[in-house]
C-alpha cells in the first residue's frame, strides 16, 4: 500500500488555515448573497479532496483508519481487489493471517456448491415391508429411511415441520390402501443413488437395497478375497451385486459377493427419531392402528424385502446455502461441513469434513499460507486466513457454472440478512458480501458494485478493536464507502 499521509498532509494543513480563515471573513463581513454564489477558487479550497483520485481517497481514508481510537491497537487488514486485472486496488496488512468469523462460511458453502451441486437434496423414503391383505392390514413394517437431512422439521430454507411431513406419509399410506399397520415403524438411515456422486464415498459398504444404498459399516472386515473389480461404465451398480465400496486394499471401487462382518455401525447423522414419533401419533389420532412400537434399525446385513411409498426431498442446496449465509446459521454450517465429509469420505464428522474442505481449496489453488480451517462455521477463534487469500479465492469462483447462486446467496448493504442494518445510506445495495462477529471481532468479505459499475472483490478482518460493535461497524463503512467512487 502507498502511504500518502505525509504527501497529502501539508497540503492539507495549509488548505485548512485557509479555509478557517476564509470562513471566518465571509461570516462577519461578506453579505450572505455571496456566500451562496459559485466559486472555483472557494470549492477548491473547501475540498482538496475534489483534486485527488478516487484510489487516493481510498488509501488516504485507510492511512487516517490506521490512527483511529478504535481501530488503532487492533489488528486488521482490508484489501480491494480487481477481478479483471487480478491487480491489487488498494490494501493494508494484507497478507495477516486474522480470525475470520463467520466469513469462513464462504469456504463451506462454496465446497458443498462445487462437490455436490447445487440441485443437491436429502432425501427421506417412507417404505413398508410385507404385504397388504384385503382388509387393508399391513402385515409387515414401515420404515423410514433418513439420509442425514439437516433441515428435516426445521422449517430452515423452506423445509416442512414434522407435523407436514407425517400429515403427507399419512396421505401416502391412505392412498395405498392401507387402514391398519401389524408391524413396527422402523428407522434406518441411508444415502440414496440420487445423493451420490460418481465416486462412491471412501471408507464406506454399500449394502444395495431396490432404489438406494445402504451404508453397512467398515470395509476392513471384508476379506480381500471377495473383493471384484468393478468395470467403470456409465452405470456400475447393476442389481445382482451386493456391496459396493472404495477398498481399502487397492483404493478402486469394488464390490464383495457377501459382508462377513459382525459390528456394523452407521457413518450417518442421527436418524429421524422425532419424525417417526410424531408419524406414530398421528396415525393413531386418525385412525390407523400400529400394533408395533418405534424401533431404531441402523443397518441390516440381510434386510427384507420393502415397497417405496413415498419420499420427502429437502431444499435444494443452493437454498440451504443461501439460508447459511444470509442467517449466518451456525448448525446449518456443520451440517454441511459434515455432508462433504460424507460424500467424499464416507464418514460424516467434522474431521472428515475438514479434510475435504481443505483438499478442494489446494484443487482450487487457493492461498493456503496463513489459512487454519478449524470448522464449517466459524465459531472456533482459530479459524484465521489472510484478506488476499478471500479475495482471490472470491474472484476464482466468479467463473463457476454455480457463481450465481452463490452470489445470490451473499447478504445485500442495507437490504437483508445480516447485513440489512448496515450502509443504509450510501452503499446501500451495492455491497454483496458475508459478515462475521465475534467478540472483539469484526470481519466482512464479498463483492462491491461502485458508482460506475464496475465489480471489485474485498475482504476487511478486523481483531482485537477498541469500543463498541456499532463503532466498529461504522469505521467499517468509513473504511469502505471511498471505495464505492473507483
Amino acid at each position: 500500500m502507498i502511504r500518502l499521509k505525509n504527501i497529502f498532509l501539508a497540503p492539507l494543513l495549509a488548505m485548512s488555515s485557509i479555509t478557517f480563515a476564509q470562513g471566518t471573513f465571509a461570516n462577519s463581513n461578506i453579505p450572505q448573497s455571496y456566500d451562496s454564489h459559485p466559486s472555483s477558487i472557494v470549492k477548491d479550497f473547501t475540498a482538496p479532496e475534489k483534486l485527488m483520485s478516487p484510489k487516493e481517497l481510498l488509501d488516504i481514508n485507510i492511512n487516517a483508519m490506521s490512527d483511529d481510537p478504535v481501530l488503532r491497537n487492533a489488528n486488521w487488514g482490508f484489501v480491494i481487489y480487481d477481478p479483471k486485472t487480478k491487480k491489487v486496488v488498494s490494501s493494508y496488512n494484507e497478507t495477516t493471517p486474522l480470525i475470520a468469523a463467520s466469513t469462513t462460511k464462504l469456504l463451506t458453502t462454496e465446497t458443498a456448491m462445487s462437490l455436490l451441486g447445487s440441485n443437491f437434496r436429502w432425501h427421506t423414503l417412507l417404505e413398508h415391508s410385507g404385504e397388504i391383505d384385503a382388509d387393508g392390514v399391513l402385515q409387515g413394517n414401515l420404515y423410514i429411511v433418513g439420509s442425514g437431512d439437516p433441515t428435516l422439521g426445521t422449517n430452515k430454507a423452506g423445509a416442512s415441520s414434522y407435523s407436514a411431513i407425517a400429515a403427507d406419509f399419512l396421505d401416502a399410506l391412505s392412498s395405498k390402501g392401507i387402514k391398519k399397520v401389524n408391524g413396527d415403524i422402523i428407522i434406518q438411515t441411508a444415502i440414496f443413488k440420487s445423493n451420490k456422486l460418481n465416486q462412491l464415498p471412501e471408507n464406506i459398504v454399500w449394502l444395495e437395497n431396490g432404489s438406494y444404498y445402504l451404508p453397512a459399516g467398515s470395509t476392513s472386515e471384508i476379506s480381500p478375497q471377495n473383493e471384484k473389480l468393478i468395470a467403470k461404465s456409465s452405470n456400475p451398480f447393476p442389481e445382482s451385486k451386493n456391496f459396493y465400496y472404495i477398498s481399502p486394499y487397492i483404493g478402486q471401487m469394488v464390490y464383495a459377493d457377501k459382508f462377513e462382518g459382525a459390528a456394523l455401525t452407521t457413518k450417518v447423522a442421527d436418524p429421524p427419531a422425532y419424525l417417526a414419533n410424531t408419524f406414530r401419533t398421528l396415525l393413531v389420532k386418525r385412525g390407523t392402528p400400529v400394533t408395533g412400537k418405534v424401533v431404531t434399525r441402523l443397518t441390516e446385513t440381510n434386510p427384507e424385502p420393502r415397497v417405496k411409498i413415498t419420499a420427502y426431498s429437502s431444499p435444494a442446496l443452493s437454498e440451504v446455502v443461501y439460508y447459511i449465509n444470509q442467517r449466518s446459521d451456525n448448525a446449518l454450517a456443520e451440517a454441511t461441513l459434515r455432508t462433504v465429509g460424507f460424500q467424499k469420505k464416507g464418514d460424516q464428522t467434522a474431521s472428515s469434513g475438514k479434510i475435504v474442505v481443505n483438499e478442494h481449496l489446494k484443487s482450487i489453488n487457493f492461498d493456503l499460507d496463513g489459512l487454519n480451517y478449524m470448522d464449517g462455521s466459524g465459531l472456533s477463534r482459530s479459524n484465521v486466513v489472510t484478506p488476499i487469500s478471500q479475495v482471490k479465492f472470491l474472484t476464482g469462483l466468479m467463473d463457476r457454472n454455480y457463481f450465481r447462486n452463490y452470489f445470490d446467496s451473499l447478504p445485500i448493504a442495507g437490504q437483508t440478512g445480516t447485513l440489512k442494518s448496515q450502509f443504509v445510506g450510501e452503499g446501500n445495495g451495492q455491497i454483496f458480501a458475508k459478515t462475521g462477529t465475534l467478540n472483539k471481532v469484526k470481519t466482512l468479505a464479498g463483492y462491491l458494485k461502485t458508482n460506475s459499475g464496475k465489480t471489485y472483490v474485498f475482504s476487511l478482518l478486523i481483531n482485537n478493536y477498541a469500543g463498541s460493535v456499532d463503532q466498529v461497524k461504522n469505521r467499517m463503512e468509513q473504511i469502505l464507502k471511498p471505495a464505492l467512487q473507483l
